[in-house]
């Protein structure tokens, strides 16, 4: 070998093992900024550990690599090396993973939302509509649940008004960690039996002995779980394209989604925020510590996120793909949803429980539903005196898209009359319902 080529030799390797080297500290960084994520949430110290461990592979090997390229001087040379790349990753980061969602801008809380603060420690927004005067007295109130986890609606819901004429109190509250009750600071708090436990303390203050529970997607499966929980306090239940029965019974995709025939700006929308750098780390953070993720992308800029991303899909709420109503200010809740979806998997089984529970329920079941024929036709089967009902050119939002049917089936099934739509009792899906 000559010794221009041993000259080259070295360039090459030394080269090699610098960028090499530069590849590997980034991942030994990363690696241990997640590690320390695991142990501490506190960013400062989980992102200045991973950039001193970067920055020492990247010493180590240009140090390596300045000594076999005979560079004179090769340790001053690495620790050039070692501080441009780290400020360069400084920058980086401060431009990607450390730059901030935009967030929502707050809205004036409504004079008619009101607050319960409970004896679980959740402080809980709520608006009521009392029974009408002079409307026969019903001694039962009506409680809407709001879907997400994590997805509040404003105001009374579609049907609050017709009940509360009707003589019951009705009510719609923003669940724990939604909407502009409160929010927890150790988020792995938002469980299921946690959301149980606050509706069974709202019971208690209003002093109720049963409730109507009115559940909206995952607002049903709310009610089933605190129907199996508490089945002597409800004394009826309304099931409104509701989410699954219980998060262990499927797996990932078999309940159905919305984010299917987006348009292509909705696509490249819903690609461009969950695609985002800081999402990406919020989500590896969320896998090892979900309050070092909570601590470094805050509720704020969490929820405005998520409601950015709800947006996208909301068009596949409709059997049109139009939603005609424009979305409302009150905030989404983005840790209370993945915290409540997590434990919704690893939640007991509440179908035993619930094929005991001798409570009359129906279950709303649009044409258009993202939500699989499958996931709707299981609380039928499971409840027993449970009837489902087709509702007939209707998507997930049954309320927007056919309002008066909507009413009308909710009306009569809480005053016991007849409902307005006949049964579905066949095990196949309904001609002509979506399949997905």
């Amino acid at each position: 070998m000559t010794a221009v080529q041993r000259g080259w030799r070295r360039v090459i390797g030394g080269v090699l093992v610098v960028l090499i080297g530069v590849v590997v500290a980034a991942a030994a960084g990363i690696a241990a900024a997640t590690g320390a994520a695991a142990l501490v949430a506190v960013p400062a110290v989980f992102l200045i550990g991973g950039l001193v461990v970067f920055a020492a592979v990247v010493f180590g090997t240009a140090f390596a690599g300045f000594r076999l390229l005979r560079i004179a001087r090769p340790l001053a040379s690495a620790t050039v090396l070692a501080v441009a790349a780290s400020t360069l990753m400084v920058v980086g980061a401060g431009m990607t993973v450390l730059r901030p969602f935009p967030v929502q801008n707050a809205a004036a809380v409504p004079s008619e939302v009101r607050f319960w603060d409970l004896s679980t420690g959740s402080r809980i927004a709520y608006v009521d509509a009392p029974a009408a005067p002079g409307s026969p007295r019903r001694g039962t109130p009506v409680i809407f649940l709001h879907g997400g986890p994590g997805t509040p609606g404003e105001g009374i819901p579609v049907g609050g008004a017709e009940l509360a004429a009707a003589g019951f109190d009705v009510y719609a509250y923003d669940q724990l960690g939604a909407g502009r009750s409160s929010r927890l600071d150790d988020v792995t708090g938002y469980t299921v039996a946690r959301q149980v436990a606050d509706l069974e303390a709202i019971r208690n203050t209003l002093g109720a002995e049963q409730l109507v529970l009115v559940g909206r997607s995952w607002g049903g499966s709310l009610t089933a779980q605190y129907l199996a929980a508490h089945p002597d306090r409800v004394a009826k239940a309304v099931f409104v394209a509701p989410g699954a029965i219980w998060g262990g019974g499927y797996a990932d995709g078999e309940v159905g989604e919305p984010w299917h025939d987006l348009s292509p700006d909705q696509q490249s929308r819903y690609d461009e925020l969950t695609s985002s750098p800081r999402v990406l780390a919020q989500a590896l953070l969320m896998a090892v510590n979900a309050n070092a993720a909570h601590a470094l992308v805050p509720d704020a800029e969490a929820d405005s996120w998520m409601h950015a991303v709800a947006l996208t899909g909301r068009d596949n709420a409709s059997c049109a793909h139009t939603v005609t109503v424009p979305p409302h200010d009150n905030p989404q809740g983005f840790y209370v949803n993945q915290l409540t979806n997590a434990d919704f998997a690893e939640n007991p089984d509440p179908r035993p429980q619930l094929r005991e529970a001798e409570v009359p329920s129906l279950v709303m079941a649009p044409q258009c539903d993202f939500i699989r024929w499958a996931v709707t036709r299981e609380y039928r089967d499971v409840l027993p005196e449970a009837t489902l009902v087709e509702v007939p050119n209707a998507g997930h939002a049954v309320s927007t898209d056919q309002p008066a049917t909507f009413v009308a089936l909710l009306r009569a099934f809480v005053l016991d009359e007849p409902l307005p739509l006949p049964a579905y009792t066949a095990a196949e899906p309904p001609p002509g319902r979506w399949t997905r």
